[in-house]
């Protein structure tokens, strides 16, 4: 047994074997640990703690730590050994798990460098700075000790490479959140959102991870020339779904339909018999639309825009011209509203019969030839 015993103790171990050490000394440069079964102390250089660059050995280990070692070379009296060479094998074995499934793990930024950050997985992972953020960063300084989800995107352990991604995480989950937001969106949900973009054509909204488009003829009940003369980025609005293309990813969107509409409650703005201003907006062959409220627009009927016979309105009328109108009749479930001008122009026909007649009755009779002749007969007689 005793034999035995001192055999184990005149034992070495050699290169390339993993060994257990317990931390005895931390220095500067260097930890001493115990090798178990071992007569020889071992020594952990600074370089080989960590697979990143380390001021101070206290940094990484403590006195009484146990470590799993790898020999990196055998001395009379020390055995060189190294932490960061075990950690990267293990660490590479876990990396490329991580990588074939695709998992999402944690770590914490310990270096911003040049052209990304850097973060200790046992091996050297590096984030460029294209896939830290979905958006644009101009400083990384506060990055540096944050925690980040990460994917790993490139593994090449021949290179000692390992390319990570923050980026992919993001947009993995808004995939996700995009995905459960357009199962569960329907036709008619009213929902609150965020105008994001602006174009000619209408304003996109971000309704909690998805945009959907307001097209421009959906953000008021009155026409919209341009887009931002309604709302901005950054707005918060509420919209009305009006359309869901699943397999597209596109939802259709409306702010004016959340709004009260221009006919609701117009018959207690206005009353049949009433005159009002309102803008010419179209001539028709028939007549003039006329908008006498935003968004309610009453028409002149042809035959009511003049006394005077006209072939068509623009005889009369141009678009944009701004007009007194008197209120003929008004339907508010149809969103109808008749309206005149004529009314409030003398008819100057009638005014031409009424001078007519009264010179007929004011004018002074005279003698008749009949009367004349009838008297001068009875004479005679």
């Amino acid at each position: 047994m005793v034999e035995e015993m001192n055999n184990i103790e005149v034992q070495s171990p050699e290169v390339g074997d993993v060994v257990t050490g317990i931390v005895t000394k931390v220095e500067d440069k260097q930890v001493i640990v115990e090798i178990k079964n071992c007569k020889q102390p071992g020594i952990i250089p600074i370089s080989e703690l960590s697979s990143l660059h380390i001021e101070k050995a206290s940094d990484v280990v403590k006195e009484n730590d146990e470590l799993q070692l790898k020999v990196i070379k055998v001395e009379d009296e020390a055995i060189i050994v190294s932490k960061s060479k075990v950690d990267a094998d293990r660490a590479w074995d876990d990396l490329q798990q991580k990588f074939a499934n695709q998992e999402v793990f944690e770590a914490e930024v310990k270096d911003v460098v040049k052209g990304g950050l850097v973060v200790d997985l046992g091996v050297r992972g590096f984030i460029p700075a294209s896939l830290v953020e979905t958006y644009y960063v101009e400083d990384f300084s506060n990055y540096k000790g944050k925690k980040l989800s990460l994917m790993v995107v490139e593994l090449d352990r021949e290179k000692n490479r390992v390319i990570l991604s923050h980026r992919a995480v993001v947009e993995k989950e808004q995939a996700e959140k995009r995905e459960e937001l357009l199962n569960s969106i329907q036709p008619g949900d009213i929902l609150e959102g965020t105008v994001q973009r602006l174009a000619d054509f209408g304003a996109f909204v971000d309704i909690g991870g998805i945009d959907g488009l307001v097209h421009i003829s959906q953000l008021s009940h009155t026409h919209v020339e341009k887009t931002s003369d309604v709302v901005e980025e950054g707005q918060k609005v509420k919209v009305k779904v009006l359309a869901v293309d699943r397999d597209n990813e596109r939802i259709s969107l409306s702010i004016k339909e959340t709004l009260p509409g221009p006919w609701e409650q117009v018959s207690e703005k206005i009353k049949v018999g009433d005159v009002v201003e309102g803008t010419v907006k179209r001539l028709v062959s028939f007549g003039a639309f006329v908008e006498i409220f935003p968004g309610v627009e009453g028409l002149v009927h042809i035959s009511q825009i003049s006394h005077k016979h006209i072939g068509t309105p623009h005889e009369v009328l141009k678009e944009g011209e701004t007009i007194k109108v008197k209120v003929l009749d008004m339907n508010e479930e149809e969103q109808r509203i008749s309206l005149s001008m004529k009314e409030l122009e003398e008819n100057p026909k009638i005014e031409k019969e009424d001078y007519r007649q009264y010179q007929a009755k004011d004018e002074p009779t005279g003698f008749q030839l009949g009367e004349v002749i009838g008297d001068q007969l009875n004479k005679l007689k």
